[in-house]
């Protein structure tokens, strides 16, 4: 895939680019795999807002990824490749030997007519799902589970690998995008390849328009706001804040460690991300 631009027409298209579709076979998604999705535009389950700067954008089928790959040891056609609005990672449709189809992520180098398994009796080829404990070490793999049978919940957006580094009992270390190293069960399951589209986040939107249509509102500087809407807000004429940066509710927001501890998580990682 590549990136398409296009002549500077008006102001926004000079700056304009998408990734080519070439990939792409299917235009509409099979309907018995989607259903609808609620617009939740940052809020919580009580309603109140979480995560500023979202909604808006427009209208979105969600379809249904098998992420457990838990179909095992029955080969699968690619019938399709398709386009997901809800992620940045392409995604192929599975037809199964009794018929039933899925939706998985659509590695690298995966085609429509291409044959596809999971089970430890899979072969190392892309788009194949096997225990990380059955691949040769050094192998690119993605959505990888973090706990046995839960379902891949790393590397999966567009471009992303995982490296699988070693294999010490029943433990595999793997090196994740970030640079982390952590290490895992060897019944995790994970799918072979990277994941395809990697143009993606080449691309440039071009104008604010396009990220409305994503759901993504105008963030203001709170700099530029009153004192009584930020921290920063105030001053006579242009200021630069005056303070380290925070958020609207004064905490620190460059620097400052937010994460919980987590036992299970923490033993398990050999190297973070920033040393």
């Amino acid at each position: 895939m590549a990136i398409k631009k296009y002549k500077p027409t008006t102001p926004s298209r000079r700056y304009y680019s998408v990734v080519k579709t070439d990939d792409i076979t299917s235009e509409k998604p099979y309907k018995p795999l989607t259903e609808g999705k609620k617009r939740i535009s940052g809020r919580n389950n009580s309603g109140r807002m979480t995560v500023r700067r979202r909604g808006g954008g427009a209208k979105r089928l969600y379809r249904k990824i098998d992420f457990k790959r838990d179909k095992r040891d029955i080969a699968a056609r690619v019938e399709t490749i398709e386009y997901d609005p809800n992620r940045s990672a392409r995604i192929a449709r599975l037809v199964y030997g009794d018929g039933e189809r899925r939706y998985i992520l659509a590695p690298d180098g995966l085609k429509v007519g291409d044959s596809v398994m999971a089970g430890e009796r899979a072969k190392v080829a892309v788009g194949n799902a096997m225990p990380i404990g059955k691949m040769p070490l050094g192998t690119i793999i993605h959505n990888v589970e973090l706990s046995p049978g839960r379902g891949g919940q790393m590397a999966r957006s567009a471009g992303a690998l995982v490296q699988l580094m070693g294999r010490e009992g029943s433990l595999c270390t793997i090196r994740l995008p970030s640079g982390e190293m952590r290490r895992l069960q060897t019944t995790c399951y994970a799918t072979i390849g990277q994941v395809g589209n990697q143009d993606h986040f080449n691309i440039s939107l071009g104008k604010a328009g396009r990220s409305r249509w994503l759901g993504r509102r105008p963030k203001v500087r709170g700099v530029a706001m009153n004192p009584v809407d930020h921290p920063h807000g105030g001053g006579e004429g242009k200021s630069s804040g005056g303070r380290h940066p925070v958020t609207p509710w004064g905490v620190p927001t460059k620097g400052y460690k937010t994460r919980k501890k987590k036992k299970y998580s923490d033993k398990y990682i050999v190297k973070r991300r920033k040393s």
